[in-house]
């Protein structure tokens, strides 16, 4: 590892919610105006995401009186209080630029609903339910 790699290392976060495209998320950032420190929320779906390790940037699109409005924010930065998800959405694509054109009800995206049960999806609980059942009966 490098000298840049190194110091790099030391600015990551150590625990950074699974933020993926179509989600929207709720950001926490901290803003100075003047002399004072206030923490702005933003709210809207994220449809870019870049870069890896403590390099790594989301783009998030909201409307706000009718104008779209995109934030860009470094998820390691010292700013970003917190990212919270608040729901997850089916997209087929890396990038949701598409969301620009589109209006109102066309700019909704289709909602996936997880339900976890002790950490883990009721899918995937059906599965490993499923795979103990097969493996009793070889």
């Amino acid at each position: 590892m490098n000298l840049v790699d190194q110091i790099e290392q030391k600015e990551m976060k150590e625990k950074t919610p699974e933020v993926r495209i179509g989600d929207t998320a709720r950001v926490h950032f901290r803003i100075v105006e003047g002399n004072k420190e206030r923490v702005q929320v933003v709210e809207g779906v994220v449809i870019k995401m870049r870069g890896s390790q403590n390099r790594k940037t989301i783009t998030v699109r909201k409307v706000s009186f009718g104008v779209g409005v995109e934030r860009i924010f470094p998820l390691h930065s010292p700013r970003v209080e917190k990212v919270e998800i608040v729901k997850h959405a089916k997209v087929r694509q890396a990038k949701l630029y598409y969301l620009r054109e589109l209006r109102g009800k066309a700019a909704r995206l289709k909602e996936i609903r997880v339900q976890r049960v002790k950490g883990k999806s009721k899918a995937s609980k059906k599965k490993s339910k499923a795979k103990a059942k097969a493996e009793t009966e070889a």
